[in-house]
């Protein structure tokens, strides 16, 4: 940019201000044919959100869903709304894990899919803002939890003897160094993702990943309805949890069954380093 024209646009700026990004999105969903049919699913954290989305599209693809969560009230509502079955569920409560599946394996008439979606961050400004007790929760809920109801899950399945899925909701931090709680677990995650798959293959249980950029949830602070204007994501807006819905539903369904041991991450492209990025930006 010449500098008569940076001094026109500064001239611009300190008369009308600095232009707003405001970016929406036009998102394309596939239409309900009843492609999870017969699917028995269990949602964890699946009130709001990420997961309240997946639960939706599961039901709309023909799926019993069993959605839960800590509060009792906010399941009830939800289970209503959409017409599912809920059950109360702590994840930092490893001891009630086994009832927890065999409760929702009543339930549910059987189940044969979990969806480990409840997480936290808690976003330390940096590592000496790391403390004891928010590594400690963020260790239990996003990684303590999930091999321990994986462990739960795939007893029971095996033991019945049944083909299953088992989907795991990671994040694109784990796919990157990090120095934070919550990339470290999402990292292990994913090794746990590929190390499960490889061992239960020839079970019939196809083990997965969605490693998500930033999407719209109460994680993030962003509504779907709002302004969806992010910089650092690669297409500068930030993602619905509608779209993100639309890969489990893949995964789940029987057009996957090749695919286990996969970590899908869904940013277009933002965590892969080019030579073109490494020259661009150092």
């Amino acid at each position: 940019m010449g500098v008569k024209e940076y001094v026109k646009r500064v001239g611009r700026y300190l008369l009308k201000g600095v232009p707003e990004n405001h970016v929406t999105a036009n998102i394309v969903i596939a239409s309900p044919n009843e492609r999870l049919k017969g699917r028995k699913i269990v949602v964890t954290g699946g009130s709001r959100g990420l997961g309240l989305a997946m639960a939706k599209k599961f039901l709309e693809e023909g799926a019993d869903v069993l959605i839960s969560g800590r509060n009792e009230e906010v399941l009830r509502r939800i289970s209503v709304q959409i017409n599912c079955a809920y059950l109360v569920l702590d994840v930092c409560d490893t001891k009630s894990f086994q009832s927890f599946i065999e409760e929702a394996n009543v339930i549910l008439g059987g189940i044969d899919s979990l969806v480990c979606n409840a997480g936290i961050s808690l976003h330390e400004k940096d590592f000496f803002h790391v403390t004891e007790d928010g590594f400690e929760k963020q260790i239990n809920t996003n990684l303590r939890s999930n091999v321990f109801l994986a462990q739960k899950f795939i007893s029971l399945v095996l033991l019945q003897r049944i083909e299953a899925n088992l989907l795991f909701i990671s994040s694109e931090v784990g796919e990157l160094a990090d120095n934070r709680p919550y990339g470290w677990t999402k990292t292990a995650l994913n090794s746990l993702v590929r190390g499960l798959a490889s061992n239960f293959a020839a079970n019939g249980i196809r083990i997965n990943a969605i490693s998500p950029g930033i999407t719209c949830s109460d994680m993030t602070g962003l509504n779907s309805n709002g302004d969806l204007y992010i910089p650092t994501n690669a297409i500068k807006r930030a993602y619905l949890p509608e779209e993100i819905a639309e890969v489990a539903t893949f995964l789940l369904s029987d057009c996957a069954k090749c695919i286990s041991g996969q970590v899908i991450v869904c940013n277009n492209g933002k965590t892969i380093y080019t030579r073109e990025k490494i020259e661009k930006y150092g």
